[in-house]
């Protein structure tokens, strides 16, 4: 099963040459950027749907942004972490299979959701599964390619990202004008058309899994001229993971460390606990604040035990002004990203009228160009502005944060289709932009051993805060600006993603923080290590 070293090496090579990528290689980043199309498709196409979703379920726009956010986010973040570490010591195509098998189903099974809470738990389950993708794929990518090509396999991989976000309108769209047109009653088993999408997009996956088992493992560093077995206790590490991260094993992560950890931990959750019972009681969104509650908990559990088991890394990361600043001023850029990618198409077909296949095609295709070039032009921007300036990359991530400002008030408040299309073009390439400057500064923060833990806390702060943040605030303040009509509450979509505006002048202030604090902070790495 396992592949060996000398395979990724030229017949007749010397045995000190550099590992080359063989076309088993390729052949497995084909099927790991398939995967991850359908990782996006089954994460994003909720967005088409939800004009149908909150009709058929009587749900209202701050409820559907809760189901497109947190109820994904908190339990895809919460997740990645220890299913991380999983990815480090077992099998990693073994772990793939499992976490694609597990979303796949859960996506399946969105489709026979019946109210809020069933459809809220197919989405948890969805969040858990593709915690696996990336942390394997990354993992595999790294022993099937040697560093000098290991950057452009992780780019193609990353094409996913883009493509599976923008097919997932089209593919939506395409299953529930055409599933309603031939049974507009509803089809077999009571079926309508949102629910055959969800069905359609997962069945596949579970198909896809058994493809993803038949990968070979290779060996773990064998490019790197390391090669090391995994670990023989692999869920042992696992579990550790478990208790440092997810409620309510944190209870016994935080007990192991002393009945002090464990009284601080009952205090903290008790006042995050009483922070989202007001939430509930201002917004009446008891899912949304429940979620949030759970995972800033979860957070606070993590960072505890981090700091008593590495102080150095909790130093750099937790302790560090600029990573912090830096972490939730994208942060910010990315809850306005998230509100956009889920809003855009309701908005469309509901505001401006216009065809459901028509703007899933043009803003699929929209966001997945926009989000490529955005992201790579941005990247190669911020690199030249570092190399003349040590908080140059910051510079990026404000341009992410102001530039895309002005398109998205033109774009959302005219009444011209194609003004739309191309304003809400412009906002998403220019705050794409940010992504690898933001990325590469929380890297350059803290010492090289620390890079995987730095990159889950990054992530963090792009779920917890963007994810969880952007598609809910967008819904809750649709509500609260709506009106009703027949005696039904109709929400204001329009005030609802320019509210995303209003982050701005919050993440300006965190990144001009940011911007004076990482040059000191990144030559001071050594020293604030070795204190701590």
């Amino acid at each position: 099963m396992a592949d060996t070293a000398s395979e990724n090496v030229m017949p007749g090579a010397p045995a000190s040459a550099e590992p080359k990528a063989t076309g088993y290689s390729w052949y497995v980043l084909s099927v790991l950027v398939i995967v991850y199309i359908l990782n996006f498709i089954d994460r994003q196409i909720i967005s088409i749907l939800a004009v149908d979703i909150k009709a058929d379920l009587g749900l209202s726009d701050g409820d559907m942004g809760f189901l497109g956010g947190a109820a994904f986010a908190v339990f895809y973040a919460l997740f990645g972490i220890p299913l991380g570490r999983l990815a480090d010591n077992w099998s990693r195509v073994r772990l793939l299979s499992i976490g694609l098998t597990l979303w796949s189903a859960m996506t399946a099974l969105s489709g026979f959701a019946y109210n809020q809470t069933s459809l809220t738990l197919a989405r948890m389950g969805v969040g858990v599964g593709e915690a696996t993708a990336s942390p394997t794929a990354y993992s595999l990518i790294s022993d099937y390619f040697p560093k000098r090509q290991k950057a452009t396999a992780l780019a193609i991989y990353s094409s996913g990202l883009y493509l599976g976000g923008g097919v997932s309108l089209f593919i939506g769209a395409l299953i529930v004008e055409a599933w309603n047109k031939a049974y507009p009653a509803g089809g077999p088993m009571g079926l309508v058309g949102w629910q055959a999408a969800f069905l359609a997009v997962g069945i596949p996956g579970l198909l896809l899994a058994l493809w993803v088992a038949s990968l070979r493992e290779p060996v773990r560093g064998a490019m790197d001229g390391t090669p090391s077995a995994s670990s023989p206790t692999p869920f042992r590490e696992f579990f550790k993971d478990l208790v440092m991260i997810v409620p309510p094993l944190t209870l016994i992560g935080a007990l192991l460390r002393g009945p002090g950890a464990l009284v601080v931990n009952i205090v903290v959750a008790a006042v995050i606990a009483a922070f989202a019972w007001w939430m509930i009681g201002l917004t009446g969104n008891f899912a949304q604040w429940s979620a949030v509650g759970l995972g800033y908990y979860a957070v606070f559990s993590w960072a505890s035990a981090l700091r008593a088991n590495d102080p150095a890394t909790f130093r750099l990361i937790w302790g560090t002004p600029a990573f912090i600043c830096t972490t939730l001023g994208y942060g910010l850029v990315a809850l306005a990203a998230y509100g956009l990618a889920f809003w855009s198409a309701p908005y469309a077909e509901i505001v401006l009228g216009l065809p459901k296949q028509e703007l899933a095609f043009i803003l699929g295709a929209n966001g997945a160009v926009a989000g490529f070039v955005g992201v790579i032009v941005g990247g190669r921007v911020a690199d030249a502005l570092h190399a003349k300036n040590p908080a140059g990359r910051i510079l990026m991530i404000i341009f992410g944060v102001v530039a895309p400002i002005v398109p998205i008030w033109i774009g959302y408040t005219t009444g011209n289709s194609t003004l739309f299309y191309a304003m809400n073009f412009l906002a998403g390439m220019l705050g794409a932009a940010a992504l690898g400057a933001a990325a590469a500064t929380t890297q350059d923060l803290v010492l090289p051993r620390m890079r995987g833990t730095a990159t889950a806390a990054f992530f963090l702060g792009t779920t917890l805060v963007g994810l969880s943040f952007g598609p809910y605030m967008v819904g809750q303040i649709s509500d609260l600006a709506g009106t009703m009509v027949d005696g039904k509450p109709v929400g204001d979509l329009r005030t609802g993603i320019l509210s995303l505006i209003g982050v701005a002048p919050i993440a300006l202030a965190l990144l001009i923080h940011a911007y004076r604090a990482v040059p000191g902070a990144e030559a001071t790495i050594a020293e604030r290590a070795a204190e701590a």
